[in-house]
């Protein structure tokens, strides 16, 4: 492309549909393998799961069925990992997988509402260990090329054994691609080497020249032109794109650096267009860039931001895109939970008219030549097609398409016959599957299917399915006169078990980074700058582990040392004026380092804490003693949490178990079940009355998750799930009881998640999210009282900076706020006020905790409100739509012109000059 010369998809735009145009029902796996984990037909998409151990492949359907609804099935085909899969060009139904137990097989599957196949049509036993890549012939029938930890074999199907063997590779092959037409074979390896194979010519490379810089996973493809493009990492670890001439592979022509990740890069590339889509394996973004055989080579089109990770992506066909929309490219994103399909769509207008300068004769369904005929050396493309649906041919019978099984079979006079046509190649193969724009969607999206009546119902029971009342949230930051600043020497590297710091409604303790384990305390209402000077503060002595406010005494701090102790502090009234250094009494039992520490809460002077010694223990403050010891723990125990009632209390360990305990009953837990696979850290609350357990956590696959447990069986495993994001470190969760809204937040994060809990499916209904500009160290909410009702506040927090300690404020839009919204305002439980004492509780009384209306005295609550009347925002049309006769309309246009003309009987300005008196002439 000219420099100077506009390219007709510069404006291509990536539209991602709403959550109802997702293909649902998908548990995608996140493997370590060579292959992209998902690819496209015309008509199916085959994806990994994780299920069977990775074992499975799940196949659905590209477009949606008549419902608007897509059905997800899956096949059995492999003992092991299934590593990579490709389908055929030839035939839609025809689909390759590999896997790590050695073999290659080729499947016949169905549509996915049909009974797919138990068996494979052909298994190749290779023998050269794991496989990681299979890939069909672009040109000839019933053509594999398949990789394996170092090798490649290219394998006639028919055949019982490889045509050839390449040359093994010195390391650990990452990437394989076939030259369009077939004629080469490209592979890329972690020796940094880019290899050019001619498997018809010699085993061995016919090029070998240096690639990245970088040994990490790097990937390869052809691309337009004879040139090779591949995807690695550079010297410094930045994710790198090279293009390079494959007549003069000596150095790149181009190479572009994008963001510094651990993500390997997956490219995919559309000859007709010359667009490159590359995403990173676990990142939210995918980029689309422009090839180019001349400066500049690569030129960025987009930029994409998706709603969730990426797990693979594949292209569908060209010959299945929506040529009525202007869409050139369709992407399938697999993601751990749904596929997405996003349309790259060229900014026309759309409708009926084709656009053949953006749509070149593409690459048709019939094979160019047979395995035989190119082995013995022959070169032929594929013939092309145009996509203009009036010159399409008309679509064959979906039953036409499945190919017996019997003309799969491999004996002998199969194979003799072979050689003039591939078994693979059935005669509905050949035609070319009709998009017409009656057949194609009409919708923005370019890709769904025109609406009928079950989908417009489908769309109405959406809007009136469940949603929740605080989607709408929002947060904020409130005035800087409420803020603490110059806050220095903060202690940033809390253990994961602390939330960092703590605050309750009147003041807030904070770690600094000196010497003895020192915790600032300062008070609420007296915000401002902090002096230069030494703060006093609170000296433990040694590093603090965990610390948290007395929920019925807001002067009391309990810290968990590294020393095996918990010290109670006791603040004065007014605040710390001077350092403390005598604690109020010291908490002795644990034998070795403190995870974290939890006040009852109902029962006064009761606290729990846990410990590397793999035991929580109770103590019962007033007398400093030991009251209950809990065991049964394997490994580190993550997070604890009282249930409302006080009567139960609840861990996650680290040995990927959720344990109930009653610690009045028995030491030992009463119920245990699965939790999060992950062991880099989870936290644990009681949400919906005490019916559920919610528990924050990562996956298998590192990623932070949350789950949700039901209190009365723990070992069916969670009934929900909500996936969150990337990050190391773990949400910390608050829930109010009041409108069972949940928010989270990590350390060091910048991004606050809320959901609304409910005890049915959805479970987790996300609400807006509140985003700061710089990461945050800890988020602790007040008490209720706190809250501007007035202003529909529901929550209010502080929020720990870098040198400040912001309040934040999070509110529900509302229009008639001269009203008590009570709808979202019930009556509040006192929790700041006990409900019994310690010997109460032990001994098996119960407590309650009382409620307060936080309705002023002069606030009418919004159900009880008149009704507003309806008013009319516009006049009537009877007032534009007035006849007025030609003599009103004359009428009118004259007194508008006298009005700006003025009255002419005023006199002219330079008559109002003062001039010179006729007598002085006279001289």
């Amino acid at each position: 492309m000219n420099r100077f010369k506009t390219s007709k998809y510069k404006n291509t735009t990536p539209k991602i549909p709403k959550k109802d145009g997702w293909i649902a029902n998908v548990r995608g796996g996140s493997f370590t393998s060579q292959g992209n984990h998902i690819k496209s037909s015309c008509g199916l998409v085959a994806f990994n799961t994780d299920q069977a151990g990775g074992g499975m492949v799940g196949l659905s359907s590209v477009n949606a069925g008549s419902d608007g609804k897509w059905t997800v099935t899956q096949i059995s085909c492999h003992a092991d990992l299934v590593t990579d899969l490709d389908f055929s060009p030839f035939d839609d139904y025809l689909l390759a997988t590999c896997s790590a137990d050695e073999t290659v097989k080729l499947w016949r599957v169905c549509d996915p509402d049909q009974d797919q196949p138990s068996n494979a049509e052909v298994t190749l036993s290779p023998g050269d260990g794991r496989l990681e890549v299979v890939l069909f012939h672009p040109a000839a029938s019933g053509l594999l090329a398949v990789a394996s930890a170092r090798a490649v074999q290219v394998w006639d199907v028919t055949r019982d054994s490889a045509l050839t063997v390449l040359e093994q590779h010195p390391d650990q092959l990452q990437g394989l691609a076939w030259k369009e037409d077939g004629s080469l074979l490209a592979s890329s390896c972690k020796d940094k080497k880019l290899r050019l194979f001619d498997p018809r010519a010699q085993p061995s490379a016919v090029q070998c020249v240096q690639g990245h810089q970088a040994n990490r996973d790097s990937r390869v493809l052809w691309v337009k032109n004879d040139n090779l493009l591949t995807t690695g990492f550079n010297q410094v670890r930045q994710q790198e794109v090279r293009l390079w001439d494959s007549r003069k592979l000596t150095s790149s022509l181009s190479s572009l650096s994008l963001a510094t990740s651990n993500a390997t890069l997956m490219p995919l590339f559309d000859p007709d267009s010359g667009l490159l889509i590359v995403a990173g394996n676990g990142e939210s973004v995918i980029d689309c860039f422009e090839v180019n055989t001349s400066e500049p080579f690569l030129s960025q089109v987009s930029h994409c931001l998706t709603d969730a990770s990426t797990r693979g992506v594949a292209l569908v066909p060209k010959l299945a895109v929506d040529v009525g929309s202007c869409e050139v490219l369709r992407l399938m994103q697999l993601t751990d939970s749904f596929i997405v399909p996003i349309s790259y769509q060229v900014p026309r207008k759309a409708g009926q008219d084709f656009h053949a300068d953006l749509y070149p004769d593409t690459v048709g369904h019939t094979a160019s030549m047979t395995a035989d005929e190119w082995w013995k050396g022959e070169n032929k493309q594929v013939e092309r097609v145009s996509l203009n649906p009036s010159k399409r041919p008309k679509p064959s019978a979906p039953s036409a398409q499945k190919t017996p099984a019997k003309d799969l079979s491999r004996d002998k006079s199969k194979e003799e016959t072979s050689t003039s046509s591939s078994p693979l190649s059935t005669p509905s193969s050949s035609a070319v599957p009709s998009r017409s724009p009656s057949s194609t969607s009409g919708l923005s999206s370019g890709f769904m299917p025109s609406p009928s009546p079950s989908q417009s119902s489908r769309a109405i029971q959406n809007m009136l399915g469940p949603s929740s009342k605080f989607r709408h949230i929002q947060g904020a930051v409130l005035h800087r006169d409420t803020h603490i600043t110059n806050l220095r020497g903060l202690h940033l590297t809390t253990p994961g078990e602390c939330d960092g710091f703590c605050a309750n409604g009147q003041r807030v303790a904070v770690p600094l980074a000196i010497a003895g384990g020192q915790i600032a305390v300062l008070e609420l209402s007296q915000p401002g700058k902090l002096p230069d000077t030494a703060l006093p503060t609170i000296q433990n002595t040694v590093s603090v582990a965990d610390f948290c406010w007395d929920p019925f005494d807001t002067h009391r701090l309990v810290v968990a040392g590294d020393d095996a102790k918990i010290r109670v502090w006791q603040i004065p009234k007014g605040g710390l004026t001077e350092t403390l250094t005598e604690p109020e009494c010291v908490l002795r039992g644990h034998t070795e380092k403190i995870y974290s520490v939890k006040f009852h809460p109902l029962a006064s002077g009761l606290l729990a804490s846990s410990s590397y010694d793999l035991t929580v223990r109770l103590w019962k403050l007033e007398t400093g003693e030991e009251v209950k010891r809990l065991t049964g723990h394997q490994d580190q125990i993550f997070g604890m949490a009282w249930s409302p009632d006080g009567k139960l209390l609840a861990t996650v360990c680290k040995d990927g178990k959720v344990r109930l305990y009653d610690p009045r009953k028995s030491t030992a837990p009463i119920q245990e079940g699965p939790g999060p696979e992950g062991h880099r850290g989870a936290r644990v609350v009681w949400v919906c009355d005490g019916k559920y357990l919610m528990v924050s956590g990562f996956d298998s696959r590192s990623e932070r998750q949350l789950y949700l447990f039901s209190a009365e069986s723990l070992a069916s495993g969670a009934v929900a799930f909500a996936p969150a994001d990337v990050s190391p470190s773990t949400l910390i969760p608050f829930y109010d009881p009041d409108t069972s809204v949940l928010i989270l937040t990590g350390k060091g994060d910048t991004r606050v998640y809320i959901y609304e809990i409910v005890p049915e499916a959805p479970y987790f209904m996300e609400c807006s999210s509140f985003n700061s500009s710089e990461p945050h160290k800890g988020l602790c909410f007040l008490p209720k009282t706190e809250c501007d009702v007035c202003d529909v506040e529901v929550a209010r927090a502080v929020r720990l900076g870098k040198t400040t300690i912001e309040p934040v404020a999070f509110r529900v839009p509302r229009v008639r706020k001269e009203f008590f919204q009570d709808d979202v305002f019930p009556e509040t439980a006192v929790w700041w006020e006990s409900s019994l004492s310690a010997d109460a509780w032990l001994s098996g009384s119960n407590g309650q905790q009382r409620k307060i209306s936080l309705r002023p005295k002069d606030m009418m609550p919004v159900s009880e409100a008149p009704k507003e009347a309806p008013v009319r925002k516009y006049l009537p049309s009877s007032v534009y739509l007035e006849e007025k006769t030609d003599e009103q309309k004359k009428e009118e246009l004259l007194s508008a012109m006298v009005a700006k003309l003025g009255n002419r009987e005023d006199p002219l300005p330079q008559e109002l000059f003062e001039g010179v008196d006729e007598e002085e002439w006279d001289d």
